[in-house]
């Protein structure tokens, strides 16, 4: 047991160590910089904390291209809710985020508006949340109120209340059926009501969902609502969120410099002319027999012009001759889908 004893250096040694902050020949995380393969770069490395209980299965760039679809819904739906209420309505996403779904119910107040939609062709179901800091304010602009003292009860919506905001959720559904039309043709229809969100699971509590978040205004009262989209139901039109970036961002980013260039890279490029004489049918059997010095009969005359093709598509019709003592072939004019040469 006497050797369990520390002499005077060793404890020196260990006095220095927590000094440093660890122990001695140890290098702090930010000095051991294990997160970089090239030695040249290790003082530029960003590391980002990630959880693999809530994996982000959207991209950013799908991200973006849903945030840009959502504030194309949003201008909608604020034309549409302004016409209908006769008064001036702003509508405006405050956020898109990533979550799972339970993190997303829990976040809700209890009672809210919580409204299920079904999204034909695609399978499933979204969720549309109307906070009651601006439901209640419409439902008094609706019933002729001034919205001066309103009092926000908390308590579910009574069915005159509900009947009302579905004119509001109408409204919504269309605005999103004209927004997602540009991805793929979806008709939203309203399913069903809830007040207390706890109360639905139209997927697993750790699903992931794209939660977009919207701020309302109007007359001086304000209000969130939230559109859950599960992933699984964006996920056979997720590649086609990908196009519409890349295509938006073509068509933003048009460069005379860069279609040069991406011209000049065409013209060296190579490919296969062929000029067809003729064609015709033979058996199987014919074919087994067929020797050298064999004539092929064709119904083509030696006189019809040729088809000119360029890597397997008709381009040109012509007439094959001779040029300087080499085989050529003389274009007369473009093909037509109509030709029957």
């Amino acid at each position: 047991m006497a050797n369990d004893v520390l002499d005077q250096s060793e404890v020196d040694a260990l006095l220095a160590a927590v000094e440093r902050g660890g122990p001695q020949g140890d290098e702090s995380p930010a000095e051991a910089r294990i997160f970089s393969q090239q030695p040249g770069q290790r003082d530029d490395v960003e590391v980002r904390p990630y959880d693999f209980k809530r994996p982000e299965r959207v991209s950013k760039d799908q991200m973006r291209a849903l945030e840009s679809l959502h504030e194309g819904f949003a201008r909608n739906y604020g034309a549409a809710l302004s016409g209908f209420l006769r008064t001036i309505m702003e509508v405006k996403v405050a956020s898109i985020e990533q979550m799972t779904f339970s993190e997303f119910t829990h976040s809700l107040p209890n009672p809210t508006s919580f409204n299920l939609l079904s999204c034909e062709p695609l399978e499933g179901s979204i969720c549309l949340e109307i906070s009651p800091l601006i439901i209640y304010p419409i439902i008094d602009r609706l019933l002729g109120g001034s919205n001066a003292d309103l009092f926000i009860p908390q308590r579910p919506l009574t069915m005159i209340e509900q009947r009302l905001v579905n004119k509001i959720l109408d409204r919504a559904v269309g605005s999103l059926g004209e927004s997602w039309a540009h991805i793929a043709p979806v008709q939203f229809t309203l399913r069903d009501t809830e007040s207390n969100p706890q109360l639905v699971q139209i997927v697993p509590p750790n699903e992931v969902v794209v939660v977009v978040s919207f701020e309302l205004k109007m007359s001086g009262r304000a209000g969130t609502m939230s559109l859950c989209v599960p992933y699984n139901v964006i996920e056979p039109v997720i590649e086609k969120l990908s196009n519409q970036t890349w295509e938006q961002y073509k068509l933003n980013r048009r460069s005379d410099a860069l279609r040069q260039r991406v011209a000049g890279q065409l013209d060296a490029a190579r490919l296969t002319v062929s000029a067809v004489l003729a064609e015709t049918h033979i058996t199987l059997d014919e074919l087994r027999h067929l020797q050298v010095g064999d004539v092929i009969l064709t119904d083509k005359p030696h006189t019809a012009p040729l088809t000119l093709r360029i890597e397997g598509r008709c381009k040109y019709i012509g007439t094959l001759g001779q040029y300087r003592g080499n085989r050529a072939f003389k274009v007369h004019r473009p093909a037509h889908p109509r030709d029957r040469v």
